[in-house]
């Protein structure tokens, strides 16, 4: 069946007006001022969407999610669960990048590559990243290479954590060699090959980084360090990493801590990031959705958890447009066409001729979900998810 979306303003992400948008099989097909369907047999292969008075945007791309469920800080008992297909539709969500974070002993490549599957089956895209907090990197093949040029879900390394009491103590040298396995392995499969870095509350910050790329040949886009947002210093050493070109990524799940003059809040954060003059395409949001939100005390012993949610991730747009305003069309690059472009995500982040058909459609003023469409197939309608999980 073809879907015919009228009558939307269209976020491409950059503001395109309003347009009529012709969705044929799973991708998007025409894109025109106004599209109409021919009286007879033919309409009736056409399922219309009457989109007056929403936006409609690029199906949004979360890049770093805990699909396998993550923690275990507090023993056995806090692993949180793994992901749902609606967990992910119902927050506008079309494409998840799938980590396995702290534990890389109980939970496994072959459980992450075999959970990104069972999503795409269930109609979302999903893709993963090789290894853990862990170094040596845990991989699926044996090596960080093979695993990216052999394994079509595998695109990158990570999340390889640093400046945390939970990391490895790797060496530069060792940091390097993880980047330029990552790297080499994204030059011969056309993938993007990047290393996802989890940074930790350390003051060491992003030192890690600056050691390989300020004594290597390794640019700084190689590396896609989040949790840019988890403290105050870490932010202000942030602004001045993303200024030198390297990408930041915010997390929208976690408990924001305070700067002087507020919170680090994502809307916030991205509002101060563009005006001390950071580009817009270098900076992320992600959820880091289903993993746990462990609270230490001072001695880093585990007191508390929480889990976090894919939602927040499209709740920190609407903040960043409606409490910060900062326009619609920039907001929503940081969940749509910016993960595609720092991930190779060719088909995705865009509305245009060609591309994959994921697509939201959300209240102009409230900026509330209201349609969700992934590979062409309506998966959310009116609020309320008409396709669900295999056991939900």
């Amino acid at each position: 069946m073809l879907v015919l979306i009228q009558n939307g303003e269209v976020y491409a992400p950059d503001y395109l007006g309003k347009k009529d948008i012709l969705i044929t099989d799973d991708k998007f097909g025409f894109i025109e001022d106004r599209i109409e369907i021919p009286q007879g047999f033919f309409a009736e292969k056409v399922k219309v969407i009457n989109a007056e008075g929403l936006a409609v945007l690029p199906g949004f791309i979360d890049s770093h999610v805990h699909i396998l469920g993550g923690g275990g800080e507090g023993g056995y008992k806090t692993r949180t669960p793994e992901i749902k297909l609606t967990d992910a539709t119902l927050a506008g969500i079309t494409t998840l990048i799938g980590v396995i974070g702290t534990d890389g002993t109980t939970r496994t490549m072959a459980s992450l590559v075999a959970k990104a599957r069972g999503l795409d089956e269930e109609g979302i895209t999903c893709y993963v990243q090789t290894g853990s907090y862990q170094v040596p990197v845990r991989t699926l093949t044996g090596k960080i290479e093979d695993d990216i040029i052999l394994v079509d879900k595998i695109i990158g390394t990570g999340e390889i954590a640093i400046a945390d009491h939970r990391f490895s103590q790797p060496t530069a040298e060792e940091f390097a060699r993880i980047a330029s396995q990552s790297r080499l392995g994204g030059i011969l499969s056309g993938k993007s090959g990047v290393v996802n870095v989890h940074l930790g509350d350390s003051r060491d910050c992003l030192k890690l980084i600056y050691d390989v790329i300020e004594n290597t040949d390794i640019p700084i886009k190689q590396f896609y360090p989040t949790h840019i947002n988890r403290n105050p210093y870490l932010f202000e050493k942030g602004i001045e990493y993303a200024l030198k070109g390297g990408y930041v990524d915010f997390t929208t799940s976690t408990i924001p801590q305070f700067l002087e003059d507020g919170e680090v809040e994502c809307g916030k954060g991205l509002k101060r990031m563009l005006d001390e003059g950071v580009p817009v395409e270098n900076i992320t949001f992600t959820s880091d959705g289903q993993g746990s939100l462990p609270e230490f005390d001072r001695d880093g012993e585990f007191v508390g958890l929480k889990v976090a949610q894919v939602s927040s991730l499209f709740k920190a747009v609407r903040n960043a447009v409606l409490q910060e305003g900062i326009s619609l069309a920039t907001a929503i690059k940081v969940i749509t066409s910016n993960p595609a472009r720092i991930l190779k995500l060719k088909q995705k982040g865009f509305i245009a001729e060609g591309k994959d058909a994921d697509i939201v459609l959300v209240d102009k003023e409230t900026l509330m979900i209201d349609t969700v469409l992934a590979k062409g197939k309506v998966m959310v309608e009116k609020g309320q998810a008409v396709v669900k999980g295999t056991f939900e």
